[in-house]
């Protein structure tokens, strides 16, 4: 049995996605309205958020930094009134941030989780009340594979995934009760804006289309876990499993760091 509701039929569905703008947001988004769903684009920056949402039907473009609660709060008020309600909220905006202990900075560090926890935190504050005074409707947040375990180059990036796939797991056992289905979505490498700066192989990497259609079938069958692409993230999962003397040897010997 799936852990959520299954969604079976996207039409007149009312979404926010929020990191709308460029990589698996904006083509998440654009899938959704080709499924013949509301869709309320988010993002930064305005020209890329247009662009996004141009040749789309029924949607509705709320420009919005995740980092500022007050400007959260107004655009969930104003689809409140337009639409009466949400039935998704999908979280999707972040940034990376390279970092090892030998640069580690403290100033970085903050700024990163300033959007990647506390911009999501920011996010589900905004929604979550109506949601949960409506009874229904589906709260999706992406954070990454990357948060299941200590990698190097992720000192900090991957500390904020790790927050959130707790978050996720505590969240979806309190709403449960109240018929709020909560989505844990971790990506592996997908190619966007963000990873194009990646020195780096980076194994299983998928495009940004692939993920949009993966993550929308997980949320179809009612999925909890999210996970693509799984040729990649079922070996992180299982390397999760193993003591640490042999998950720091593996990493050392798979990345030479």
């Amino acid at each position: 049995m799936p852990l959520n509701t299954p969604i079976t039929d996207w039409t007149d569905k009312r979404t926010w996605v929020i990191g709308a703008s460029t990589g698996i947001g904006r083509e998440t988004a654009r899938l959704l309205s080709r499924k013949g769903a509301r869709v309320a684009f988010s993002a930064r920056s305005v020209d890329k958020l247009a662009e996004a949402a141009s040749g789309c039907a029924r949607t509705r473009v709320l420009p919005l930094d995740i980092t500022d609660p007050a400007a959260l709060v107004e655009a969930a008020g104003v689809l409140q009134q337009e639409w009466g309600g949400l039935d998704l909220v999908l979280i999707v905006a972040g940034t990376h941030d390279e970092m090892r202990a030998q640069d580690f900075d403290l100033e970085r560090a903050n700024a990163l989780l300033a959007v990647n926890l506390h911009g999501v935190l920011n996010c589900v504050a905004a929604t979550l009340p109506g949601l949960l005074a409506q009874r229904s409707g589906h709260i999706a947040i992406v954070a990454s594979i990357a948060g299941l375990r200590g990698l190097p180059k992720a000192l900090i990036y991957g500390a904020s995934k790790a927050a959130l796939i707790n978050f996720c797991e505590a969240l979806y056992i309190d709403c449960k009760p109240a018929n709020v289905n909560v989505h844990l979505i971790n990506p592996g490498f997908v190619a966007t804006p963000l990873t194009a700066s990646n020195d780096f192989k980076m194994p299983g990497l998928t495009s940004a289309e692939d993920a949009a259609a993966k993550l929308v079938r997980g949320l179809e069958r009612g999925d909890f876990d999210i996970h693509f692409p799984k040729r990649f993230t079922r070996w992180v999962k299982l390397m999760r499993l193993l003591p640490y003397h042999l998950y720091f040897a593996a990493v050392h010997r798979i990345t030479g760091l």
